[in-house]
């Protein structure tokens, strides 16, 4: 019959019962669970240095490392320096994180989880808290809609390809492949057609780098999907001039004439002209039969 005692004040490691009930762990990686568990140094101790002080062999290590890994439990990147030197940096967590999580605790952001890093770097990194436990609410107001890619001017799309191509040179840790750059055009053309300039696109993609940049694309991509500028109002169209209503001719026509009156016209241009012309010359005969000499003429 099994009986359970009251663990110790001191000198025993609390473990969860889900690496206990996990059958796909190999006893290989509990133990060296346990061990990175349990090392008081652990935050100065790889992985190989603890498979060491546990006994594990170099195969047994490699599988341990890849279940605890598959799991969660562990976590590795690899980096090549300024100095052209790789380095790789490793993350144990006592609970399951997912890689989103690890690799914000790594580089100090703010993840959902509760879960407190053991291995990777001297200094602990500051999480988040529990989903369950964190009540305060997201007010960071949603993402802008992207543009339709159909809206955006290909001159435009070019004009942004230069601007990235020119950020990738000036600045080692954003260097761009020529795919890259297709891809990444569109989204910081829509900069561009919402108003934004060359400058500022430099600028935003430039401030506040992380040190290092593990992918200057999705790094790229997150700010030009996250920041983009909202688009510019549509400003209403100017009044047109009210345009006077058509009015039929009140002079001689075979057929009915419409016109457009400029004030209180009841004649046509046309109609007009030709009373203008018969008043000249009813003038001009009534001149001559009185006898008086055409205007400009003496007697």
């Amino acid at each position: 019959m099994l009986r359970h005692v009251i663990a110790p004040e001191r000198r025993f490691t609390q473990v969860p019962n889900d690496v206990i009930t996990n059958t796909r762990l190999s006893h290989e990686a509990v133990r060296l669970y346990l061990w990175l568990l349990y090392a008081p140094d652990v935050a100065r101790l790889s992985f190989s240095e603890a498979a060491a002080r546990a006994g594990l062999k170099s195969s047994a290590f490699k599988r341990a490392k890849e279940q605890l890994k598959q799991e969660g439990y562990a976590h590795e990147w690899r980096s090549q320096g300024p100095d052209g030197r790789w380095s790789t940096a490793q993350l144990f967590s006592g609970h399951p994180i997912s890689a989103e999580e690890a690799r914000a605790a790594r580089d100090g952001r703010p993840a959902p989880t509760a879960v407190k890093p053991a291995v990777g770097e001297p200094t602990p990194r500051p999480v988040g808290r529990h989903p369950k436990t964190n009540t305060v609410k997201n007010t960071s107001p949603p993402p802008v809609p992207p543009t339709p890619r159909e809206l955006i001017p290909d001159d435009l799309v070019e004009h942004a390809a230069l601007v990235l191509t020119s950020v990738s040179h000036t600045e080692r840790r954003l260097r761009l492949t020529g795919r890259e750059l297709k891809e990444l055009a569109p989204l910081a053309a829509d900069w561009l057609l919402r108003g934004a300039t060359g400058r500022d696109l430099r600028e935003e993609l430039r401030n506040g780098l992380p040190e290092p940049v593990h992918h200057a694309a999705s790094l790229i991509r997150d700010r030009l999907t996250r920041k983009l500028p909202e688009a510019p109002p549509i400003r209403p169209a100017p009044p047109q001039p009210r345009v006077a209503q058509m009015r039929e001719c009140a002079g001689d026509h075979l057929q009915p004439y419409l016109f457009r009156p400029v004030a209180e016209e009841v004649l046509c241009s046309g109609c007009r002209i030709e009373r203008a012309q018969e008043g000249t010359v009813g003038a001009a005969r009534g001149r001559m039969k009185s006898g008086c000499p055409a205007p400009g003429r003496t007697a």
